[in-house]
């Protein structure tokens, strides 16, 4: 990253997928990124239809990806063709989606950089780093299929976070075949893995390379972990006597949202 120049993204974000994680991540490589979030009136009167998720969900989801600095809410007479006035940068990064002649015009007018992404751009599912950490810390692993990411999802993830350097073993697309049935997962596992790992509060996101219910058994014995944490709906399929067996704490956290969200599920939003 150039920590020299600042810059700015400007959308609404409504059901971030991995593209718009790309696209964060580019953006993110040009110095430190301010994503400029349109609140739901100014969605609706520009995209024609009311946001899926809420402002408030939208950017608590933003304020947890790590490509992210700083999320700030646009005013209600915003013009999505243009920046405010108190919220200038070096450089407005944009998509190919969303481009025009209007935030060209302007960018040059206001002497601003304009770079534009193109789906060239933002192909790919580059596996995210680790995450850095303090020394000392506990060792936390989760599991879980992780297909359609939402906010629940996130809070999941800042709540194990607190007990120590958190690892995500997601299920590989034979494995969550195999337990959940024909037309799962959704998306592959390279894309469920990199989604995942552009979350801060994940240490890092891994494949899981065994089967059933404790696929992740090979990454455990590997990673050596202090606790596994589950959610609710994952306290099953032999884990605590897992646990019991390979000496770890086993902690299962209640499903509950983030102040102020609804609750999500992957099932409700996928439709099946």
């Amino acid at each position: 990253m150039n920590r020299g120049k600042s810059v700015i993204v400007s959308g609404g974000f409504d059901d971030i997928k991995s593209r718009d994680l790309r696209f964060l991540e580019e953006s993110a490589k040009l110095g430190e990124l301010t994503v400029l979030l349109w609140p739901d009136a100014a969605m609706e009167k520009v995209t024609g239809q009311a946001p899926k998720f809420p402002l408030v969900e939208r950017n608590y989801f933003l304020n947890a990806v790590r490509y992210v600095q700083n999320v700030v809410i646009a005013g209600p007479g915003m013009n999505s063709d243009s920046l405010p006035e108190n919220l200038r940068a070096d450089i407005w990064a944009d998509v190919e989606a969303t481009t025009n002649a209007a935030r060209n015009q302007f960018a040059a007018e206001n002497k601003i950089g304009y770079r534009v992404f193109t789906a060239e751009d933002l192909k790919g599912f580059p596996e995210p780093p680790p995450m850095p950490s303090a020394p000392g810390r506990k060792k936390v692993i989760a599991t879980g299929c992780y297909d359609w990411f939402h906010s629940g999802h996130v809070r999941f993830t800042e709540e194990a976070s607190a007990y120590g350097d958190l690892y995500v073993c997601l299920g590989n697309d034979a494995n969550v075949r195999l337990l959940k049935g024909k037309g799962h997962p959704l998306l592959c596992e390279a894309e469920r893995r990199y989604v995942l790992g552009s979350i801060k509060y994940v240490k890092q996101a891994l494949i899981t390379t065994g089967s059933g219910w404790v696929d992740a058994d090979p990454e455990i014995r590997r990673l050596k972990p202090d606790i596994y944490v589950v959610n609710e709906d994952g306290d099953k399929g032999g884990k605590r006597e897992y646990c019991a067996e390979m000496g770890m704490e086993y902690l299962v956290l209640k499903r509950t949202p983030a102040p102020g969200l609804p609750k999500r599920s992957s099932t409700d939003l996928r439709g099946f």
